[in-house]
């Protein structure tokens, strides 16, 4: 991974143009050709960036990170802070709960629990940033998955980036996305719904076929 600190504006040209205009920021580039570009807030979030395969051409004060569709990520570097490179090696990756790969297998195997007419395309669709859960098809359209055991913002803001991501491909695009858990805090129900996320609460027993013991009314 090559890391640089760098007073640089950004451009984004193809199908959708964006510009960053000139500040500090974080320049990333992973082993697999992605580049990234972060502030230091956000979290987790870059501000734009392009997914492989694509190529890096560097001149002086200048990078052009072309993707094999032609679209362009530009960085004018105007002044250079820190540049260093460091080997990370494989990754073992996200290991999830029981419970919660359980349920992605569960919802993966009757995906019209999350809505009518939806069918599955694929578990754990890859993309340059992360694999997404379940990548599904309804009548609407393709739909973005991310399961959760419990729901919270940073599930919300996972799923946020994967359908940025998505988006851009021609193919897959328009991507919605639904965000499903046994229970989803109020705030990130507020803050999925205001990005256009519809939230689904599953019960994990009835997934499983387990009728429920407790007494009730009707």
């Amino acid at each position: 991974m090559r890391l640089v600190i760098a007073r640089c504006t950004v451009d984004y040209i193809g199908r959708l143009t964006a510009h960053l205009p000139l500040a500090v920021r974080l320049v990333m580039v992973k082993a697999d050709g992605s580049v990234s570009i972060h502030a230091d807030d956000r979290a987790y979030k870059p501000l734009n960036w392009m997914s492989p395969p694509c190529r890096i051409e560097e001149a002086p004060g200048v990078w052009r990170v072309v993707n094999k569709s032609g679209e362009e990520l530009r960085i004018t570097l105007e002044e250079i802070f820190a540049d260093s490179s460091h080997e990370l090696g494989v990754d073992p990756g996200l290991v999830k709960d029981g419970v919660e790969a359980h349920l992605q297998e569960l919802l993966a195997a009757t995906p019209s629990v999350l809505g009518e007419g939806m069918t599955l395309i694929r578990r754990e669709y890859p993309t340059a940033i992360g694999p997404v859960d379940l990548l599904c098809r309804c009548p609407e359209g393709t739909i973005a998955v991310e399961v959760k055991r419990r729901g919270e913002i940073d599930g919300v803001e996972q799923l946020t980036r994967y359908l940025e991501l998505l988006n851009r491909d021609p193919i897959l695009a328009p991507v919605t996305g639904i965000f499903a858990a046994q229970e989803i805090k109020p705030q990130a129900r507020v803050l999925a719904e205001d990005r256009g996320i519809r939230c689904v609460v599953v019960d994990y027993d009835e997934l499983r076929g387990i009728e429920r013991d407790d007494l009730m009314l009707f």
